[in-house]
């Protein structure tokens, strides 16, 4: 299969995809088709007004679908993971990622903090939910949901990492048809997250500060005395720690130990990972956990690890699908959007592992655009070409723009 065909490929994979959902009328499927090709095929920003003018629909028409909130699109994107993430270790990523976005009329503005900026802005927040395959070292994206303003989490009592920790409650059926296991950053490393999760059935993967208290499990054996039997001993040093309590792993970089330790902060014992960097860097070790006692450090550090697989989902996503680009003050219309940017990325990848393509969001786009102007150029022209007298040239203008990955 050539690259001339990436397009198609693309479609394809939508519309295998589009059959895991349930109550679609055709006129949907329709523009929702012409839609997601156009999240690839524009190639400055993308929103309503460009569709309007690359697509073959109106304007409207687009805005209108755009407010069906009912799409489901956990199936949509759960079928692409399902056919193209074939590791055997999986794990559900959740990562916020901070988008721009002025006025004062759309839902949920407010501050919120800018990984890329190191500060809090004046925007928008999306809390993103991947599918990370660690044997692989990939990702793709389950959906997203907007992050709620402080007056709203403040107008329903909750602060929020307890809004993260309750929305992936409320989805925990479609999370736990993929996995158990959640993986996110030291920021959610907090009880009020952590312990609703784990009383509901999901184990979580994270990393502790540096200074984060934690004790080694007790040695000694229970006296059958009455009272509250010891739980552990004295504090960790990890700047002298008891390699004779730990297990050593073979990494690349660096040493990595593991042990089983009592968490102070979250009243619990947790598998930690101990890793220390090579000799002469001056940063200091790093604490990775896991809930499930029984998993190995070598496995929290990799499920850890390829947790940033899910922050290149947005990268792209934001350079590429204009996951940014939203003109739209309309809840249900922003949410559409950002979950289509998302999938777009999705269905971009899906179709270069499909070809045996190396997967590069850059070419792929380039491709898609180029094959997608010649189609449009094609038809309104109203002429049928000879295929045999044009293949060659038709080849060189698709690839014309196309990178290396």
């Amino acid at each position: 299969m050539t690259k001339e065909s990436l397009l198609m490929q693309y479609q394809s994979e939508c519309r295998n995809a589009l059959e895991s959902v349930v109550n679609i009328s055709k006129s949907f499927q329709k523009v929702f088709m012409d839609a997601i090709k156009l999240f690839m095929a524009i190639p400055d920003r993308i929103n309503f007004l460009q569709m309007g003018r690359y697509g073959c629909f109106s304007e409207q028409t687009y805005r209108n679908n755009f407010e069906n909130d009912g799409f489901d699109w956990f199936s949509f994107n759960e079928a692409i993971i399902r056919e193209h993430l074939k590791g055997g270790r999986k794990a559900i990523a959740v990562d916020p990622s901070f988008i721009p976005k002025s006025g004062s009329k759309t839902p949920w503005i407010g501050y919120f903090w800018s990984g890329c900026a190191g500060e809090y802005k004046r925007g928008l927040e999306i809390t993103g939910i991947g599918v990370i395959d660690v044997d692989n070292h990939e990702c793709m994206t389950l959906g997203s949901v907007q992050t709620p303003d402080n007056a709203t989490l403040e107008s329903c009592e909750k602060n929020l990492v307890d809004w993260y920790s309750s929305y992936l409650i409320s989805i925990q059926e479609q999370l736990k048809r993929i996995s158990g296991t959640v993986v996110c950053d030291a920021f959610f490393s907090k009880a009020t997250f952590i312990k609703p999760l784990y009383d509901n059935g999901f184990h979580v993967i994270s990393r502790f500060r540096n200074d984060a208290v934690l004790f080694y499990p007790t040695l000694e054996n229970r006296t059958g005395k009455r009272g509250r039997p010891k739980l552990h001993d004295e504090k960790i040093d990890f700047e002298n720690l008891d390699i004779t309590r730990c297990t050593e792993y073979k990494v690349n970089k660096g040493k990595l130990y593991g042990l089983k330790a009592y968490s102070k902060a979250l009243k619990r014992f947790v598998s930690l990972a101990v890793w220390y960097p090579m000799d002469g860097r001056t940063d200091k070790w790093q604490l990775y956990f896991s809930t499930d006692e029984t998993q190995n450090a070598q496995d929290v550090l990799d499920f850890y690890r390829t947790r940033f697989q899910l922050e290149f989902c947005f990268r792209d996503a934001k350079q590429y699908a204009g996951i940014t680009n939203c003109q739209s003050t309309d809840f249900r219309k922003l949410a559409f959007h950002f979950n289509a940017s998302l999938a777009a990325i999705n269905l971009a990848k899906a179709a270069c592992k499909r070809m045996g393509i190396k997967y590069s969001i850059s070419s792929c786009k380039s491709v898609i655009h180029n094959a997608y102007m010649l189609e449009r150029f094609i038809h309104v022209s109203g002429i049928e070409p000879d295929t045999h007298l044009i293949d060659r040239l038709f080849k060189e203008l698709i690839l014309f723009t196309a990178k290396a990955a």
